[in-house]
């Protein structure tokens, strides 16, 4: 299963309602419970092997803190926003430099972030092109699908 049916698979789930739903194929088993805050949690997601059995992954207590949404002055600034659920890492690595700081020009298709998910780092590309102008998101902090991580400014 790739990172794009998995982000297929929680957007459906998230405008249907449910609160968990579980989906086995002869490749692999996801579980998948919504908390009472409305968000995703993975209960487990293993590749189905002859004699292995899925573990639970740990659950998440308690809610993500707040981002501030983006205030009406803001209105002129484009978005790039999480096209996942999981944790927003502005490097590559700890003593790596942020892949993208205030004030730097990105171009479509230049990795501004990483959201790590289920132990996948996935590198997150611009779509837009412009100057970054408000980092929205806190290193190491979790993000929902959709949320805005950068305000940027076009060019």
């Amino acid at each position: 299963m790739e990172i794009k049916d998995i982000q297929k698979l929680l957007d459906f789930i998230a405008h249907s309602g449910l609160d968990e739903v579980n989906i086995e194929t002869g490749e692999f088993k996801v579980s998948v419970k919504r908390n009472a805050a409305g968000q995703f949690v993975p209960a487990s997601f293993a590749p189905v092997a002859a004699s292995a059995p899925v573990a639970a992954a740990p659950q998440v207590s308690g809610a993500a803190p707040a981002t501030p949404a983006p205030k009406a002055d803001d209105s002129k600034y484009l978005t790039i926003k999480s096209p996942m659920i999981g944790t927003f890492y502005r490097s590559g690595g700890p003593d790596k430099s942020s892949f993208v700081e205030i004030g730097d020009e990105v171009t479509a298709g230049k990795v501004v972030c990483i959201v790590e998910a289920m132990k996948l780092f996935n590198e997150i590309e611009s779509e837009i092109s412009g100057r970054v102008v408000k980092v929205l998101v806190e290193n190491a902090t979790p993000v929902e699908y959709d949320q805005p991580l950068f305000l940027v400014e076009p060019i």
